[in-house]
């Protein structure tokens, strides 16, 4: 026969973790001796007739009772949780009540019947939040963003939970739990009191409660954004599908919120859910970030972070697949037109830009224009000369001649007009990278390739002798 466990005294309490790992179906197998309650005053004798019609029985035998007597039951609940402090006991009125919300989330409109009205119905929840192991935590926030979602709107003056605009009520009020709420969500968020599951029933918290324009207002001002950023990431799983869908989720209802939107603009947001999008097969998830797309469209310098990341190109992929969703369908023929519209406005540069990052040269007229050059040559130092490290891409791996040509002869034109031209371009290796082209069969390429070459032989002191 085992004995306990080296090092641990049988009267000890269990690890945390034991705790952690505990499932609602385990916890409601428990008999709980609710006529020792009664016998020790904890509970009252209606109390206990309640709950024996109620306990262990299925679901088919609860409804009933909770359409009969559901504001009864609350009562009930909420004065075990007051008065009784046991653990298992916490635990397993927690698992019915949110058992008894999963089977049928309106019922908790019965927390807000008027028999309950001098009833704290939040105070319970939100102690436990912040005093109990990891499935009481779990169990009442699930249960309170549940309940505070479900309230009734402002009726004669008077909020649920005695919160009304002149009250002086002691009861908890709906911003003290939605601050409450935040507070414990950003906590989890940022330190996971459970390896597993911490961060999944938050953002599947948060995915509801970012409703609420003021948790949006508690949630950019806890700094609670840039945890969300890391968990954009394309998914495979199934729980990690729901996961991003959900961080997703968060991200398009804080789109609608221009302080969220500015710190957003801060953050590497967009090219996270461009990454999303490429690799996201899922319908609900590509709808959530699309429709993100077409909110942020409007807004800062989303538009030209867009056109950047090739979502023009994109948008032309995503509508010629078959979608079956009306609201994708809509929001990706409203984004074409937004990112069309904002392509005009782009500056030269910009549009050159563009060009570039897609790879689509041409000769277009600014390629060979004087004045683009000179007035834009400071632009090409952006991001560590982004631009010219994309052109040697090009060079290197391009296979359409107009664009080798276009690329060597930009090249060429960088070596002339930029102060230090000869010095960034030899840091990138381009020498033997651009001669390789002066073998090609193709006669428009060869020639940009030589002038190119000369060009980083010579300097810019030489350069305006040699004309394409």
């Amino acid at each position: 026969m085992s004995g306990p466990a080296r090092g641990r005294c049988l009267d000890c309490p269990r690890p945390v973790m034991d705790r952690a790992e505990l499932t609602t179906e385990q916890v409601l197998k428990r008999d709980i001796p609710w006529e020792h309650y009664m016998s020790t005053k904890l509970i009252s004798g209606t109390c206990l007739q309640l709950l024996r019609r109620y306990d262990h029985k299925p679901e088919s035998q609860r409804a009933p009772l909770l359409e009969e007597d559901g504001p009864a039951y609350i009562r009930v609940f909420l004065n075990i949780l007051r008065s009784i402090s046991k653990e298992e006991t916490v635990e397993y009125v927690l698992a019915l009540i949110d058992e008894m919300l999963a089977t049928n989330p309106k019922r908790a409109a019965l927390f807000y019947d008027q028999s309950l009205s001098g009833e704290d119905i939040y105070e319970p929840f939100l102690r436990l939040l912040w005093k109990g192991n990891w499935f009481v935590q779990e169990k009442s926030c699930k249960i309170l963003t549940v309940i505070i979602s479900a309230r009734p709107k402002l009726q004669n003056g008077t909020l649920p939970n005695g919160d009304a605009s002149n009250s002086k009520s002691k009861l908890t009020s709906t911003h003290d739990v939605l601050r409450g709420l935040v507070d414990w969500l950003c906590s989890q968020l940022r330190n996971p009191t459970h390896p597993s599951y911490s961060i999944p029933t938050s953002i599947h918290c948060l995915s509801t409660l970012l409703r609420e324009p003021y948790v949006r207002t508690l949630f950019v001002q806890a700094d609670g954004i840039k945890l969300l950023i890391p968990l954009i990431s394309p998914a495979s799983t199934q729980q990690s599908i729901q996961l991003l869908y959900e961080t997703c989720l968060c991200i398009w209802l804080l789109s609608f919120y221009d302080a969220a939107v500015d710190y957003l603009s801060t953050t590497r947001v967009m090219p996270r859910l461009v990454e999303v999008v490429k690799g996201s097969t899922k319908e609900k998830v590509v709808r959530v970030v699309v429709l993100s797309f077409r909110n942020l469209l409007a807004k800062g310098a989303f538009a030209a972070q867009m056109i950047d990341l090739g979502l023009p190109q994109m948008v032309q992929n995503l509508k010629a697949q078959a979608w079956t969703d009306e609201d994708l369908l809509d929001a990706l023929n409203q984004l074409e037109v937004g990112l069309k519209e904002n392509l005009k406005k782009l500056s030269s540069f910009d549009k050159y830009k563009q060009q570039v990052l897609l790879g689509h040269l041409d000769w277009s007229p600014m390629h060979k224009d004087p004045s683009f050059w000179r007035e834009n040559i400071n632009n090409f130092e952006e991001n560590d000369f982004q631009i010219l490290r994309v052109l040697m891409t090009i060079i290197d791996t391009s296979s359409d001649t107009t664009a080798l040509a276009v690329a060597c002869y930009d090249l060429s034109q960088f070596l002339q007009y930029h102060p230090s031209g000869r010095i960034v371009v030899a840091d990138l290796k381009a020498k033997d990278r651009v001669m390789k082209l002066m073998n090609h069969e193709n006669t428009e390429v060869r020639k940009n390739a030589l002038i190119c070459v000369q060009r980083l032989f010579l300097g810019a002191k030489y350069a305006s002798f040699l004309q394409a």
